[in-house]
């Protein structure tokens, strides 16, 4: 025992005195120098003079305040995340592409998330005269629907599965865990509006009556119209469609809410198609409800950022299918039904 004792002590002895391990920098590859515009987009959804302003714009935020330890600059920090909302890959991966590692991309993924949301902030309701005039004279060019400020609807984002005691209420209708976005668009598919925290089974009126809409909607000068789907309830500011039209005029006046309502739907399908961890081919995203919230806002505020530089879309757009209808609970709103009646006589 004690010849065995002797041995452990010099064995521990030799590996004190073997030299340290050094630290492995990884080949950090400057993808703005090697790959073409064309090319950006395909990876990461930005050419290189957005990339770069993007990272301007947030590199306060991100930049370390020492050069030691071989800090990972911005840009590098941005790119990890803008491939991670394009492509939804694994970390691992994304990590090696950029030279960095698997925590330290996880951590600089959800840092770049809080410095977009808190320095982009382009998701606004319009109140100008002047912007709501074009924004109404663009919707009514659709199909003649007169008065329209936007477009508003659901969306449902699938979210990682969790064991505390709020699981059930992240289950949708539709039997995933998910968060219930609602948003409302412009005719050039930019979100003016949008309400992240809600989990999966919440109503989209629930939703709506909790969000700052009817104050946005009720301080208009010249007044003005949501158009949203049979989800939402009549009100004076929000026209839906008629459930069981019975004459051509109510015929033709639900064409026109659903030609002109369409943009909410285009909207989602170019973010989901343009931030690929958003879409159900990405699978679900895996963190935790207020994480996935903070980044579903950051892919809707990077979605307004591609439309005002007018950046391409290289991916194809697949529409939602299976989307179940249901109603609101019917509201006698006898103010707005009378308006919806004139503005029936219209068509």
């Amino acid at each position: 025992m004690a010849a065995l004792m002797i041995f452990r002590d010099i064995l521990g002895e030799e590996e004190d005195k073997s030299p340290r391990r050094p630290r492995i920098f990884r080949d950090r590859s400057e993808v703005l120098d090697t790959l073409r515009d064309v090319e950006l987009i395909e990876r990461y959804r930005f050419p290189r003079h957005v990339i770069l302003y993007l990272t301007e714009e947030v590199k306060d935020l991100l930049q370390p305040k020492t050069f030691r330890s071989h800090s990972i600059p911005a840009h590098i920090q941005v790119l990890t995340c803008l491939r991670f909302l394009a492509k939804g890959d694994y970390l691992s991966e994304i990590a090696d592409i950029h030279g960095i590692s698997k925590s330290s991309g996880c951590l600089i993924v959800h840092r770049v998330i809080d410095a977009i949301c808190t320095t982009l902030q382009n998701i606004k309701f319009p109140s100008a005269t002047e912007d709501v005039k074009k924004i109404k004279m663009d919707f009514y060019k659709i199909a003649h629907f007169p008065n329209v400020v936007g477009a508003i609807d659901g969306t449902q984002i699938p979210i990682q599965g969790m064991s505390s005691d709020d699981e059930p209420l992240y289950i949708c209708r539709k039997g995933f865990h998910s968060i219930n976005v609602q948003a409302v668009v412009n005719p050039d598919l930019r979100f003016t509006n949008a309400v992240c925290k809600f989990p999966g089974s919440s109503h989209d009126s629930y939703i709506l009556n909790s969000s700052s809409l009817p104050q946005c909607l009720s301080n208009l000068t010249d007044g003005g119209w949501l158009l949203g789907d049979s989800g939402y309830p009549l009100k004076e500011w929000l026209m839906t469609p008629i459930n069981n039209p019975r004459t051509a005029q109510e015929e033709r006046y639900n064409l026109a809410h659903c030609r002109t309502r369409n943009v909410i739907e285009r909207a989602f399908g170019v973010l989901k198609a343009r931030f690929r961890c958003l879409h159900k081919t990405g699978g679900s995203l895996p963190y935790k409800p207020d994480k996935c919230t903070k980044i579903i806002e950051c892919a809707m505020r990077l979605h307004n950022l591609a439309i005002e530089q007018r950046v391409p879309l290289m991916e194809a757009v697949e529409p939602e299918i299976g989307i179940e209808q249901y109603c609101a609970p019917p509201v006698n709103n006898i103010p707005a039904t009378a308006i919806r009646e004139r503005l029936i006589q219209r068509f």
